[in-house]
């Protein structure tokens, strides 16, 4: 079953005072890109943290972030008075105003508020853990979900691309056929004696340039192979990017050896349908 890069995780805690609330969202992405904003107070734990979100999510451009609100009377902030009277020493000297005037102005300027660090309370870190296992969970479910949208659409694909390659299969008998109508008459407008044994044998060696078998047997095993790979028990958007090469690979060609516009016509449906499936490619776990 494949995942989809794409998801999205939260969690709430309600403490006795305060809230804690994890939220995980996530794109696509080559590699793993995460991103944290958790509390100064925690900022010890976040490798920590960053190994288990790199654990369960393993690919992806991943936005973490951590808030814990004090929602009871006890706050751990207070006016740094010292900044404050320097700021409004500071704007006394430029305009002229009373006391409470240049008390609100200053009041707006940084670091007019200081917080006293916090040890890091062992209890609500493994509060904030479990949370972050309960958000995760979440994210995961989502991207299962996203990623049983993307099966159905890469099957449907599939089957589309089997079709249009049974149809190349069909109609390459009439191509091969054409082929060799137009080089005799081509020959034949040339009014030129040839040695007819000679003459089957250059036309043999230049058909065989033209031959598609091995194409078309390759890319049959191509679709089997992602087809079965979509339903293997791990997401794997990069093995099945490699197989979608390969499919493009003999698509490619095919088109090259061609030589004949009906077939030329649906390896360009091909070519679109493997677009496609390139395109969602990029969401595959």
């Amino acid at each position: 079953m494949i995942q989809s890069m794409t998801g999205f995780g939260k969690h709430v805690v309600q403490l006795p005072s305060k809230k804690i609330t994890i939220e995980i969202k996530s794109l696509n992405s080559k590699s793993l890109d995460l991103n944290a904003r958790i509390p100064s107070t925690y900022r010890e734990k976040e490798l920590e943290l960053r190994r288990t979100i790199a654990g369960s999510l393993v690919r992806g451009k991943i936005d973490f972030s951590l808030y814990i609100e004090n929602t009871g009377a006890e706050t751990s902030s207070e006016v740094n008075e010292v900044v404050v009277r320097q700021y409004m020493k500071q704007l006394g000297h430029i305009v002229s105003g009373n006391e409470m005037g240049l008390l609100e102005i200053a009041m707006r300027m940084p670091d007019t508020m200081k917080t006293e660090r916090e040890d890091i309370d062992e209890e609500e870190y493994k509060v904030i853990k479990e949370a972050l296992e309960e958000a995760l969970k979440e994210i995961n479910i989502f991207r299962t979900e996203e990623g049983k949208v993307l099966e159905a659409d890469f099957e449907a694909r599939i089957d589309v691309l089997k079709d249009l390659l049974s149809k190349v299969a069909q109609m390459d008998p009439d191509r091969l056929l054409t082929i060799r109508e137009r080089l005799e008459k081509a020959v034949a407008d040339l009014k030129t004696n040839l040695d007819t044994n000679r003459f089957e044998q250059e036309l043999i060696y230049y058909l065989e340039k033209y031959d598609i078998t091995e194409e078309k047997v390759r890319l049959l095993n191509h679709l089997d192979y992602f087809a079965s790979t979509l339903k293997s028990d791990d997401s794997n958007g990069k093995k099945l990017g490699f197989i979608s090469q390969e499919i493009g690979r003999e698509i490619n060609t095919i088109g090259s050896k061609a030589n004949f516009a009906p077939m030329q016509q649906l390896v360009v449906q091909m070519k679109d349908e493997l677009e496609k499936i390139k395109e969602q490619m990029l969401n595959v776990l």
